[in-house]
């Protein structure tokens, strides 16, 4: 899974990145490893397992996070936060699976069967974020990961 999202949504800018976080890692250091092979260093955040602040006074120029947000309680705030971390030109990759566009669908959705997710997006909320915060979306799948860029300010 790792493979796929770092070949078809890294590689494509990795001219452009040479650091990286991992926002939201958990215990696996499967991501960071792979970005690591592939020339790029890797930090990592995670609130349980790598708590230390290692972002704090500094940016990267891609920050990931992967099945993160659909946990948090605020993630306007978090993105803004997250955002103060991202360079000039720099990109912001989420993986989280995009919520069906209809009722019944949405009930039906796999997703909502966690009790841990408390958060749904799809991609008119991610361009909606994207137009709020000051990102251009610059990729995404249609089902579950986005990239985007911070615009210049």
């Amino acid at each position: 899974m790792f493979e796929n999202l770092i070949e078809e949504f890294v590689l494509p800018y990795k001219k452009d990145i040479k650091c990286t976080l991992d926002f939201g890692c958990g215990e696996g250091e499967v991501l960071p490893i792979l970005l690591e092979k592939n020339g790029m260093t890797c930090e990592r955040y995670d609130l349980f397992y790598f708590p230390k602040k290692v972002y704090e006074g500094k940016k990267y120029d891609l920050i990931l996070s992967t099945e993160v947000f659909e946990h948090l309680q605020n993630p306007l705030e978090v993105l803004n936060k997250l955002l103060l971390h991202v360079e000039k030109n720099g990109y912001l990759l989420l993986m989280s699976a995009f919520h069906p566009n209809n009722d019944d669908a949405f009930l039906k959705w796999w997703y909502i069967r966690d009790i841990t997710h408390i958060g749904f997006f799809n991609l008119q909320t991610f361009e909606y974020l994207a137009d709020k915060l000051g990102l251009t979306v610059i990729k995404h799948n249609s089902k579950n990961i986005i990239l985007f860029q911070k615009r210049e300010v």
